[in-house]
């Protein structure tokens, strides 16, 4: 009898730069792939038409992330993703939140396949990480099929 099962976890990157690109602060957090995310993955598989994941947004929620979650609690930015790559069983994605662009406190983040709704496909929190209005931050997230 075999024992096989498949998994899907995730962890990011976030890198927090001055005006002047000198990093402020960074941080690695494990992160959620919820239920829908999940589902969008499996769909993919048969050939559905729906879309791959292309953006990323933050927000200020601190509400706990769960699995049925399908979207960020709060979000303040989302921008589409500067790169998406696959090595292995493991794929990056990659973003940048430019200078005013989700300026704030934030404490979530959330890869979407929509430039404004779409499909949830991991959400996580972390501690406060602060954004002034000409800071740049940079998340790299890579999500690994197990």
């Amino acid at each position: 009898m075999f024992n096989d099962s498949v998994g899907v976890t995730g962890n990011l990157d976030i890198v927090v730069l001055d005006e002047n690109g000198v990093k402020k602060d960074a941080r690695h957090v494990d992160n959620l792939v919820v239920a829908v995310g999940k589902q969008v993955i499996a769909a993919r598989l048969v050939g559905n038409s729906l879309p791959v994941f292309s953006h990323m947004a933050v927000g200020s929620s601190n509400t706990a992330a769960t699995v049925s979650q399908t979207a960020l609690g709060t979000e303040i930015g989302r921008v589409i993703l500067d790169s998406t790559q696959r090595t292995s069983n493991v794929i990056s994605y990659a973003a940048t939140f430019p200078a005013g662009t989700g300026t704030g406190t934030l404490t979530e983040a959330g890869i979407f396949n929509d430039g404004t709704t779409g499909n949830l496909l991991c959400r996580t929190n972390f501690n406060a990480v602060n954004k002034s209005a000409g800071d740049t931050i940079v998340i790299t997230w890579n999500v690994t099929i197990q």
